[in-house]
């Protein structure tokens, strides 16, 4: 039978009429409610992004603010445009758009950026409360997938999970936060990367299945045990059209599987919301 379909647009469709209600209220109070987003250079899907979270924000009453900065700005220009953001009383959380073009630079943008103010959830400070299990806020595409898994009721406390990727918007905190103590988690994590040797082998025992890979294809139905849920959170581009790190023939061997477009993509977009709307929440508080 073919796997039932993680549909994270109708679940993300829910949170954005819920968060526009906050919104509103908080705007009554006279509480501003807005999202800046920094982008540097001009990669196609990045751009897309952006500009996507953007109409989330229009839809749900939050005011955006955006700073384009040219693929060659340097990082003082960079940190002007964090400061900018940290400073503004209009703003109540913003991102930084990753990947930057200097990698290298990454970690010191991102320490720059208030805690409070972090809509990503990637500031050591945010990071390092998921790392003691205490509540704050979460990274975006882990949080949206653990409210799409327990949309459908998918319970991953004591099951083995395994998640292909170790980079730092996906792989490495949704370990943190399925291994966490927080509720809905405590689940046995295992994590795998391009340096594990038959990668294959440990995806058979898993019962989730997470690829954060962005490689077309990677997870391929032999590695897929009957039953198991496996959510693809990685993509990469074929010209313009999305692929996804699942086979095809995942689909007739999973229980659950995200669909290519309309799974993680709009939950993730989602919890930016989210997480700009509690900012505001904490701020007026």
């Amino acid at each position: 039978m073919p796997a039932k379909l993680l549909d994270g647009q109708s679940l993300a469709n829910e949170m954005k009429v819920k968060a526009r209600e906050k919104v509103e209220l908080l705007k009554g109070r006279g509480i501003p409610v807005g999202l800046g987003t920094i982008l540097v250079g001009d990669d196609g899907p990045s751009a897309n992004y952006v500009a996507m979270k953007h109409k989330d924000c229009s839809e749900v009453g939050v005011t955006s603010f955006h700073r384009h900065l040219s693929k060659g700005a340097s990082l003082s220009e960079i940190l002007e445009a964090v400061e900018e953001f940290n400073d503004s009383p209009d703003v109540s959380a913003f991102i930084v758009q990753l990947p930057l073009p200097d990698p290298d630079i990454e970690e010191e943008v991102l320490d720059k950026v208030l805690p409070a103010k972090d809509a990503d959830g990637l500031h050591p400070v945010n990071l390092g409360k998921l790392v003691m299990s205490k509540p704050g806020i979460l990274p975006c595409t882990p949080a949206g997938i653990l409210k799409l898994l327990q949309r459908y009721d998918i319970a991953v406390e004591g099951r083995r999970v395994v998640i292909v990727g170790r980079g730092l918007t996906v792989g490495r905190p949704l370990a943190l936060l399925l291994s966490s103590s927080l509720p809905g988690c405590n689940a046995a994590v295992t994590v795998v990367h391009s340096r594990v040797k038959d990668i294959g082998e440990i995806l058979c025992e898993a019962d989730v299945i997470v690829s954060a890979a962005g490689v077309p294809g990677i997870i391929r139905s032999e590695f897929v045990k009957i039953g198991a849920v496996v959510v693809g959170a990685g993509t990469s581009f074929d010209g313009r059209r999305l692929l996804s790190d699942l086979e095809d023939g995942v689909a007739e061997v999973a229980s659950f599987v995200t669909p290519r477009i309309g799974g993680v993509g709009p939950m993730t977009r989602a919890m930016l919301v989210e997480n700009t709307v509690l900012a505001a929440e904490r701020k007026a508080v």
